[in-house]
């Protein structure tokens, strides 16, 4: 009966998102934390890149595919992945 409330909705994973920042770096006026969390028993990618404009704490989150085996590797590949939206983005990642 459990495969069924799994497969359904109606189980819950044993596996908690996101807790808190592994790891934080301020980057051209933004700071970006890395917050890898587990899933299917890996480490998922994820991040938060933030930055405070006319006094607005404003916030983007991601997530991407990459998964890594250990959390310090999902933890460098938020932080890598994070530059790379400032580098591309800038402010407008908040648009």
């Amino acid at each position: 009966m459990s495969f069924l409330k799994k497969l359904f909705g109606g189980g819950s994973s044993k596996e908690p998102g996101p807790t808190g920042p592994k790891r934080q770096l301020d980057y051209n006026g933004f700071m970006i934390a890395a917050t890898p969390y587990k899933e299917g028993g890996q480490w998922q990618t994820c991040g938060t890149v933030t930055k405070t404009i006319n006094g607005e704490v404003k916030l983007h989150r991601f997530v991407r595919a990459d998964r890594f085996s250990d959390e310090e590797s999902a933890a460098d590949h938020a932080i890598m992945k994070g530059q790379q939206i400032i580098d591309q983005l800038g402010e407008r990642v908040f648009s």
